[in-house]
């Protein structure tokens, strides 16, 4: 969070909120600048100007009031846009709370910048309608990148080099790439992965040709998130 500012207007998600009081709740937002708490004074009322920009799954810009204590007060919420179409599918819903609660959690531990921007990218591509796999897969590998536990997609266990013409399946217990006859993961899969963790998910979205390779990517990416 910002220090030595007084008033931060930005944009936001709520990552989660919490009723208080009789009429308030407090917000968990991330935002460009990290994660902010602020109390939204009066929100559950129901003509507060307040309610309407402090939906779940929607971007907000958000002005917060910070007084000498951690915690600021929301003064002005304008919703920028509302998932509609994520929020009508149960699996995308589901996939964009999941998002939420593990941004949720990392960010109380550590405050990197990319916890927005992933979030951004994450809800904005299942609204489009992009493969779930893809998103999660993505989202999965680039959190467990932040929080120190990138997947070696460039040596193996052994820190040999992966070679394009030798297959691999992924050792949780090792943690990395051990070379198989028969591995599920081959130097199409490799570069699929490098991609995922070098490019926003807008740019790996227009991969053509991946959907049969994503199955055994995201079964990688949630071995990867349960190391975390």
């Amino acid at each position: 969070m910002p220090k030595n500012m007084q008033d931060i207007k930005t944009r936001a998600y709520v990552l989660r909120r919490t009723n208080y009081a009789e009429a308030d709740r407090i917000l968990n937002l991330i935002t460009p600048e990290g994660k902010i708490s602020a109390i939204a004074k009066g929100v559950r009322k129901s003509k507060s100007k307040l309610a309407g920009g402090v939906e779940l799954f929607s971007l907000t810009e958000v002005c917060v009031h910070m007084g000498r204590g951690e915690m600021g007060i929301l003064t002005s919420a304008k919703m920028l846009k509302y998932y509609d179409k994520l929020v009508a599918d149960f699996e995308r819903m589901e996939l964009a709370a999941m998002v939420l609660r593990k941004i949720s959690m990392a960010a109380e531990s550590s405050d990197a910048p990319e916890y927005f921007a992933m979030t951004d990218a994450a809800l904005s591509c299942l609204n489009d309608g992009t493969d779930t796999k893809l998103v999660e897969s993505w989202f999965l590998l680039n959190l467990s990148k932040v929080l120190g536990e990138e997947v070696n997609v460039y040596r193996d266990a052994n820190g040999e080099k992966l070679a394009a013409e030798c297959c691999y399946d992924f050792d949780a217990m090792e943690g990395a790439f051990l070379k198989r006859e028969h591995g599920e993961f081959g130097a199409n899969e490799i570069k699929l992965l490098r991609l995922m963790l070098t490019a926003d998910l807008n740019v790996v979205r227009r991969v053509k040709n991946m959907e049969t390779m994503l199955p055994q990517i995201l079964r990688l990416a949630r071995v990867v998130s349960k190391m975390m």
